[in-house]
């Protein structure tokens, strides 16, 4: 008896998970007023931020999104509250890449598709905030989207995103409506007229009046440069307009120094955890940027090199960022606009092999760093360098061989290849004069 009672107040006594407590919360919504609705949602938001990755898995369910719909329905909950709600289930869901697909196969969706097609085209009565809210969700938490419904977010978007005021409320509605923007996905085709202007002078703005968030700016450049990827005419404007380089670089550069690398994840608080989960943000239109450019740039160097920072930062407690920063190497190395020289003089190439000893262990990281060097290798067999003489080429050939060398490439190579059964032909792996 006395046991059972021990258990009991052990039981009351037990903090509950955050999982466990939006659960509770959600319940509770059907029998409040909207006021109350809403402290409870706000509540539920905090628990959301709480939680891991398994546990938002479990919780972004199509059961979930269907039991809001019904209680919309039935005017048990407003859409005004439960757009709060869903905004920062979006939020959650883009920036800690949990891409969840239940939405896209419930019936909420339709109704968000319908109410975005019903307040786009009532031009007399139409209620910004609501539509706004709608284009947000529709878009943070959408794995499929209609190429209409595209046309009519991007410009309703956009103009939440011009507001120019810079108080902590204002920064958090345009940072909302830049990170959807950026889930906009490179197959959806937007007119020009439809979003050009408007995404210069939000990003020209910031440069000159610092108005965005961090997060925000980053969002603005993911949303240009998937526009680029299908419109190679914008590269003039991004390149030397906008200056995608240095500001990717002093972006990259702010955030890694925001950071306490020597920590684990789970030991970060949650400001260091959104610096890492942005600087991994950043890295998607990098790379695209590396991949699509044919303009050289002389600040390649610069940002290769606070690329190589944050690799020699995050090595020992942050593969996934270690690996995406190799990634960007070979993406680099794989664009001849790209000079080799860059690579060298940055820091990528000394970064490669530093690490190759201590990758052998990961079977996957040994494979990026040996493309890297396999691409540098093609890079060479192919016409040179543009704008590099022979001489120059020969120069860098054997700087980048007596560095192999220094760090004995080739032995750790053999090794690999005997302990994981990982073949390159010699030719296709080193550089030789």
């Amino acid at each position: 008896m006395e046991e059972f009672i021990d258990d009991k107040i052990e039981d009351g006594n037990r903090e509950m998970a955050p999982k466990e407590k939006f659960s509770k919360l959600f319940d509770e919504l059907k029998s409040c007023s909207v006021s109350e609705q809403k402290e409870k949602i706000e509540e539920m938001n905090r628990m959301i931020d709480e939680m891991n990755k398994e546990e938002l898995y479990s919780t972004f369910t199509k059961e979930q999104f269907e039991k809001i719909d019904k209680m919309i329905e039935e005017e048990k909950l407003t859409m005004g509250n439960a757009i709060l709600l869903l905004k920062h289930m979006g939020y959650c869901n883009i920036l800690k890449s949990i891409y969840i697909e239940d939405f896209f196969f419930s019936s909420f969706n339709g109704r968000f598709e319908e109410m975005i097609v019903d307040e786009e085209q009532n031009k007399e009565k139409r209620k910004e905030n609501l539509l706004t809210g709608l284009c947000e969700c529709y878009l943070l938490l959408n794995i499929g989207t209609s190429s209409q419904l595209i046309s009519d977010c991007a410009p309703c978007l956009l103009k939440a995103a011009l507001k120019k005021e810079e108080n902590e409320e204002a920064q958090k509605e345009v940072e909302m409506a830049l990170l959807a923007l950026s889930c906009i996905d490179v197959c959806n085709i937007i007119e020009r007229d439809l979003f050009l202007n408007e995404i210069k002078e939000i990003i020209q703005y910031h440069q000159k009046r610092c108005n965005l968030t961090q997060l925000a700016y980053q969002s603005a450049w993911g949303f240009l440069i998937k526009r680029f990827e299908l419109d190679k005419s914008l590269e003039v404007v991004i390149a030397n307009e906008l200056h995608f380089i240095r500001e990717a670089r002093r972006e990259v550069e702010e955030l890694w120094k925001s950071v306490d690398w020597k920590k684990k994840e789970e030991e970060m608080g949650k400001t260091e955890r959104k610096a890492m989960d942005i600087i991994l943000r950043w890295f998607g239109p990098i790379g695209d940027y590396f991949y699509s450019c044919h303009l050289w740039n002389e600040e390649y160097v610069g940002l290769l090199r606070s690329i190589v920072d944050v690799l020699l930062a995050s090595r020992d407690n942050h593969s996934e960022i270690c690996e995406e920063c190799v990634r960007l190497f070979k993406a680099a190395a794989e664009n001849r606009a790209v000079k080799l020289v860059a690579l060298l003089k940055s820091g990528a190439i000394d970064a490669a092999l530093e690490e190759i000893p201590k990758s052998t262990l990961n079977r996957r990281m040994t494979y990026e760093f040996i493309n890297f060097f396999h691409l540098i290798s093609m890079r060479f067999k192919g016409k040179g360098e543009a704008k590099t003489t022979e001489e120059e080429r020969k120069e860098l050939k054997r700087k980048i061989f007596e560095k192999q060398e220094e760090e004995g490439f080739e032995d750790i190579i053999v090794r690999f290849q005997k302990t994981n059964r990982f073949y390159y032909a010699n030719d296709a792996i080193f550089i030789h004069l």
